[in-house]
């Protein structure tokens, strides 16, 4: 055991973990006032009701030997993983590596939850929480990240999630929304935009332990990561601003903070791959997709109420794309290179790992729905729905004025 990789690694672990309440205030604040806690506890339960499945199963279909496809359950419970054991070549503790994936099982179905906020029955959710997670999560990271995963062995390009995270969540959220179909008050602006602007801003935050923390060392290449993390942020910041100034007239705080987040998305699956400049390069393209994209949404008729699949989806295809592209050899190792390093072939290795995660993720989803809807039902009440789910669900309201009822 290396001790400073294991203190960077719990380090990053926390910022990791930091990132779903982030995301919470993020979407927290894009809705209705009357929706605004119910929101928030769509991420805050993805913490408490992943974190044991992960411990419980998760882990074990996710990183268990198994076969190509999924692991096994021969870590159930983490029965099987002593204190001290350390899985080569890693230098941190096997536990450690578990809690690190544990922070990305949580946040991946919580990104899902904005495109059905505002019409999700909450009892129902946290059993799609168990069923997503477990048919859905696990099986793909093992594909990837496993490394008797067959995307693994085939040479696809993730370092920190852009397949197994956000094309995942965001395919998920896509056909979310057409089984739920619209909100009964759509089309209503933030109720809170400090809260998203905040909530950007601890997702820029705890996004450098997703990226760099995925180096598991305390390293040249968690220094990179970081770097390249914090570079395509900015870009995807600005140029999501300037061009909300040039059609508007106005540089949107939301737009902004959405920029940020399009460009940390891009940058996730490349972070270990590129260098800075190529950073720049994807963050820029991801800020320009991302906007556009929203524009066009709701020429769908499509009721992807917080843009998930325009943010994480356009971004995190652009991203995987983009590792084919700018991965180098010199930053990623031996054998990580892409099209602009001489391998022309990793290209159509991203290419397919894309493809398979939108199909499998996406059937998969919408099986698990609609069993839910013939036997829980997705939806509250119309009533409900109008009351607003923070009453109705909850029993609480997010803003309670002297005291009055």
């Amino acid at each position: 055991m290396d001790t400073g990789d294991t203190a960077w690694t719990l380090v990053a672990s926390a910022l990791v973990l930091l990132m779903t309440p982030g995301l919470a205030f993020f979407y927290g604040g894009l809705v209705r006032g009357r929706n605004a806690i119910n929101t928030i506890m769509l991420s805050f339960m993805a913490m408490a009701v992943v974190s044991l499945v992960w411990v419980l199963w998760g882990y074990s279909l996710a990183f268990g030997e198994g076969n190509d496809w999924v692991g096994d359950l021969s870590a159930l419970g983490l029965a099987s993983i002593g204190v001290n054991d350390i899985t080569p070549p890693s230098t941190i503790p096997t536990l450690l590596f578990v809690i690190f994936q544990m922070m990305f099982a949580i946040i991946t179905p919580a990104l899902i939850t904005g495109a059905v906020v505002e019409r999700f029955k909450f009892t129902t959710y946290l059993v799609f929480l168990v069923l997503w997670s477990t048919l859905v999560y696990s099986p793909v990271a093992h594909w990837v990240w496993a490394s008797t995963g067959w995307l693994f062995k085939l040479g696809a390009l993730d370092f920190a999630g852009g397949t197994v995270v956000h094309v995942n969540a965001a395919v998920a959220a896509l056909v979310a929304a057409m089984v739920f179909g619209k909100r009964r008050y759509p089309g209503l602006e933030p109720h809170n935009v400090p809260y998203v602007v905040l909530g950007a801003g601890i997702l820029w935050f705890g996004w450098f332990g997703f990226n760099a923390g995925s180096a598991l060392a305390s390293n040249a290449l968690a220094v990179n990561a970081l770097l390249v993390t914090n570079t395509a942020a900015a870009a995807g910041a600005l140029t999501w601003g300037i061009l909300s100034q040039m059609q508007n007239g106005r540089m949107s705080a939301v737009g902004v903070a959405t920029g940020a987040v399009a460009g940390l998305v891009a940058i996730t699956p490349a972070s270990g791959f590129v260098n800075a400049t190529s950073a720049i390069i994807i963050g820029l393209v991801a800020g320009a997709l991302g906007y556009y994209a929203v524009l066009l949404r709701p020429k769908t008729g499509l009721d992807d109420s917080l843009d998930v699949f325009s943010v994480h989806g356009v971004g995190g295809i652009w991203g995987c794309l983009a590792t084919g592209i700018f991965a180098m050899e010199a930053i990623g190792g031996a054998g990580k290179s892409g099209l602009l390093d001489g391998n022309a072939g990793q290209l159509g290795v991203q290419a397919l790992s894309v493809i398979v995660t939108l199909v499998y993720s996406g059937v998969l989803t919408f099986v698990i729905l609609k069993v839910l809807d013939m036997t829980m039902g997705l939806r509250p009440s119309d009533t409900a729905e109008a009351q607003g789910l923070d009453i109705t669900a909850h029993g609480e309201r997010a803003y309670v004025q002297d005291g009055a009822d």
